[in-house]
C-alpha cells in the first residue's frame, strides 16, 4: 500500500493552511536552514515558497517558521517547535488514514491502469 495515493489538505478561511507541498517546504527549510535554499531544492521561484510560509504563519496562532534578514553573516530561517509538530502530527494523520483506509485503497491501486 503506497501512502502517496493520498494527499490531505488542511484548510482555514478558504486557504490551505497545511498540506503536502508546505510540509515538503518545512522539509527542506529544517534541512537548508533558508527559505531562498529550499526553494532552489523545490524549483520554486523565492517569491512563492516566501508566500507559502506567510500563509502558513498567518493560518496558525504561532509561527512555523522564522526568519532573519541578510546582511553581513547572511539570513536564514528555520523551522520553529510548533513547525516541527506541525510536521509530526500532519505525518501522523497521512499514516492513521491510510491504515483505516488500506482495504479501499488498496482496492482503487489495483484497479488504475498501468502507464
Amino acid at each position: 500500500m503506497q501512502a502517496s495515493l493520498l494527499k490531505i489538505r488542511i484548510s482555514h478561511q478558504g486557504n490551505t493552511a497545511l498540506g503536502p507541498g508546505k510540509i515538503e517546504l518545512l522539509q527542506n527549510i529544517e534541512q537548508h536552514g533558508s527559505i531562498s535554499a529550499a526553494a532552489k531544492q523545490m524549483r520554486m521561484s523565492y517569491r512563492r515558497a516566501w508566500e507559502l510560509v506567510d500563509m502558513m504563519n498567518r493560518s496558525f496562532d504561532q509561527a512555523v517558521v522564522v526568519s532573519t534578514t541578510g546582511g553581513s553573516h547572511g539570513g536564514g530561517a528555520q523551522v520553529t517547535e510548533f513547525g516541527q509538530a506541525l510536521m509530526l502530527a500532519y505525518q501522523q494523520i497521512l499514516q492513521k488514514t491510510a491504515q483505516a483506509a488500506a482495504d479501499e485503497l488498496h482496492l482503487i491501486h489495483q484497479h488504475l491502469k498501468k502507464i
